[in-house]
């Protein structure tokens, strides 16, 4: 299981890579750098473009293109070959302080797009980040549905849709939270405490599901990648070269491939030199496909 570097991308935050399998090929992004990256894996090529704003995360739009969480809100995105990329506001964010982005986020499994946002300072230990909910077709500001995080990070979904996750990274906190979901109406409850990181090496950063409902947790600062079973215990931990993985996705033909997007610290030394890089992992276990935004959210049939 050891990992393979697959791209030195050197990204200040590698975050939020999804694998297209008709492309067979990663996306992903580069948070300050406002980058959208894609790489090959026929080609080893490595596409990328420029967004107005930083960047924070993605997933599929089921029309064609991406939604993207950046710092104002919600956005479109179609990428084109020269390198351009089209970009639509779909719906803004009313942050509770002008010096916030949007942070981790993806698709529930019936195609909302969930984000949570942050206070760029994550020194000022500011616990005024909230957890969004954007539909297609929605229009006006989206309304915050969970308030009270630092650094709200680590969604996913249980195979069924009916268990959400959600960590908040910051060093003062570190807990994974699971909650009942309504996959009718997409709206959590009965928050409770499903893994409590301060025990484990790491703190919770980005995290994927796997096809056994197993949660896989980023460890940032522990240069681990942490599998924990429903029911919350650690079955095993995967080893990257980098102490800061950021987030991991399900992707390759057989969905059996683990890819891992990292930080480059600010003051990386000879130790860190594949930081910021993309790596590949063989887990062991299957993923799930990553869902896109669907314009019907109710069709879905668990």
């Amino acid at each position: 299981m050891q990992a393979e570097l697959i791209v030195d991308a050197r990204n200040a935050v590698g975050e939020s890579p999804v694998w297209v399998p008709e492309e067979n090929a990663l996306y992903w992004v580069d948070i300050p750098a406002g980058g959208l990256q894609r790489w090959s894996a026929d080609s080893g090529h490595v596409h990328a473009w420029k967004t107005p704003q930083m960047l924070a995360c993605i997933a599929r739009h089921s029309q064609g293109g991406w939604v993207a969480g950046m710092e104002s809100g919600f956005f479109h995105l179609d990428t084109h070959n020269d390198g351009s990329l089209d970009v639509e506001v779909l719906a803004e964010v009313e942050h509770r302080r002008q010096d916030m982005r949007l942070n981790d986020g993806r698709c529930d499994r019936q195609g909302r797009f969930w984000a949570g946002s942050m206070v760029l300072n994550m020194g000022a230990n500011a616990a005024e980040g909230a957890l969004y909910r954007y539909s297609a077709g929605q229009r006006g500001p989206v309304e915050a549905q969970l308030n009270g995080f630092i650094v709200p990070n680590g969604l996913g979904f249980s195979p069924d849709g009916k268990t959400m996750y959600l960590s908040d990274s910051h060093p003062n906190v570190q807990l994974i939270w699971a909650f009942d979901y309504d996959t009718v109406n997409g709206t959590p409850s009965n928050r409770r405490v499903f893994v409590d990181m301060n025990h484990f090496p790491g703190r919770p950063d980005g995290a994927a599901v796997d096809a056994d409902g197993c949660y896989w947790i980023c460890a940032n600062d522990a240069g681990l990648i942490h599998r924990f079973t429903p029911d919350g215990r650690l079955d095993r931990s995967l080893v990257v070269p980098v102490k800061k993985p950021t987030m991991c996705a399900f992707g390759g033909s057989r969905l059996d491939t683990l890819f891992v997007t990292s930080i480059r610290p600010g003051d990386d030394h000879d130790e860190q030199s594949l930081a910021g890089g993309v790596f590949a992992l063989d887990a062991g276990v299957k993923g799930l496909p990553e869902p896109q935004l669907n314009p019907s959210p109710t069709g879905f049939k668990s």
